[in-house]
């Protein structure tokens, strides 16, 4: 273990060299950068960020850091409490989810005047401005396909229809995917040009055209095709793919490993079939690792931050951070490589986060949430239509966000 940190810090070090000579000027102040993230559900989550800061220590031997490792709620809460207290770190290395709060508070300052962000995947935007910028990405939902049973995914809804009802007898369905949670609700509406808000990010936009059709669809493919059991939620759905009863499941990038391992090479990944009457693909919520700068942070130490997240983002480091942790990167250049085109795997879910759109972070999101899930159900008990369920989500959503006012 020791031998392969010794191996992955001169890694960095060699690509922290190589990386020196872009961006803006680095202070010469003799600095202290108290970063805190929330890296640590693995050791060597924590040691690749360590090993950056090390990597830039050795080109600036003028700027050190300070790395406090905090579990993500705790993180939250005690970078409030520091900030109103007027001692908030340096830098954030932490979770989209962060975000809403954070704005709310006042605590956090936008980005867009530090970074091109043309250059990075989607990232945390309210009121126009940009609250973070992408270490790495994901968390989205795709399309999982059994080799199996099925040799090639379907392009587009269509076909979907066509093989799933050839797949589907008896006890083995076409596809599966948990039905019960508008979170997988959510890549449909997109896929049939929808959103859940307006441009404003907080005004809720649900009953519409699209999210009628998104109930109208998710209704046919469980009564029109029967291509869905009558009831499925996450462990169903799960289940049955595993057992090999369902030749596609839509599920997300964190059960990537576990269906591998068992599937192995018979396990194929793809974006979810673009939806043919909009020529829209569907668009699932991603979220990943961002870099927010505290309200306050100004002069040598800005300076400082702002060249270290462009060493941390630039290409090199992005690739070491897709070979040591195996997530997708932050960095658009990087989406492209063949490190990723070379993997099926990767390759599959990188072009399904393309299409993917930030989580919302701001508060009213939990109100969306909870007016969405309640007639979604209904509509697919077959005991409401999809008009009348989508003017019901508007009203409770709406009246939830009067609450928070």
């Amino acid at each position: 273990m020791k031998k392969l940190r010794i191996v992955l810090i001169f890694s960095i070090l060699a690509l922290a060299f190589a990386a020196c000579s872009q961006g803006a000027e680095v202070p010469t102040d003799e600095l202290t950068i108290q970063l805190w993230t929330q890296e640590g559900e693995s050791d060597n989550a924590l040691q690749y960020v360590t090993s950056l800061t090390d990597a830039f220590t050795t080109m600036y031997p003028n700027i050190t850091f300070e790395v406090v490792q905090k579990d993500t709620e705790t993180l939250r809460e005690d970078f409030q409490t520091a900030s109103l207290a007027g001692a908030a770190p340096d830098l954030l290395w932490t979770v989209s989810d962060h975000a809403g709060p954070f704005t709310t508070a006042g605590i956090i300052q936008p980005v867009d005047d530090y970074f091109d962000m043309d250059i990075y995947v989607p990232s945390v935007v309210m009121n126009g401005q940009t609250w973070g910028v992408p270490i790495s990405s994901g968390n989205h939902l795709m399309l999982y396909y059994n080799k199996a049973l099925i040799a090639e995914p379907p392009a587009d809804t269509d076909e979907l229809i066509a093989k799933a009802q050839e797949l589907t007898s008896g006890d083995q369905y076409g596809i599966v995917y948990n039905m019960t949670e508008p979170f997988w609700l959510a890549p449909w509406l997109g896929g049939f040009d929808g959103s859940v808000f307006a441009e404003d990010g907080v005004t809720p936009t649900l009953n519409t055209q699209a999210m009628i059709d998104t109930l109208q669809f998710m209704y046919d493919l469980k009564f029109t095709y029967g291509v869905i059991p009558e009831s499925v939620d996450y462990d169903t759905a799960d289940t049955l793919f595993k057992e090999g009863k369902a030749a596609m499941l839509i599920n997300g990038d964190w059960s990537l490993g576990g269906y591998q391992e068992l599937l192995g090479e018979d396990f194929g990944v793809a974006p979810i079939p673009m939806v043919t009457s909009t020529g829209k693909y569907p668009a699932p919520y991603t979220s990943g690792k961002y870099f927010m700068f505290p309200k306050d942070l100004s002069g040598a130490k800005l300076d400082a931050v702002v060249k270290f997240v462009e060493f941390a983002t630039n290409e090199e480091n992005q690739l070491n951070q897709l070979n040591t942790l195996k997530r997708l990167p932050g960095l658009k250049a990087v989406l492209d490589n063949e490190a990723i085109a070379s993997d099926p795997i990767l390759a599959g879910s990188a072009k399904q986060m393309s299409y993917g759109v930030p989580m919302p972070s701001v508060v009213e999101m939990r109100c969306i949430w909870d007016a969405i899930k309640p007639e979604q159900n209904l509509v697919l008990a077959g005991n409401e239509t999809p008009v009348d369920a989508a003017a019901a989500m508007q009203s409770a959503a709406e009246a939830c966000i009067l609450q928070l006012e």
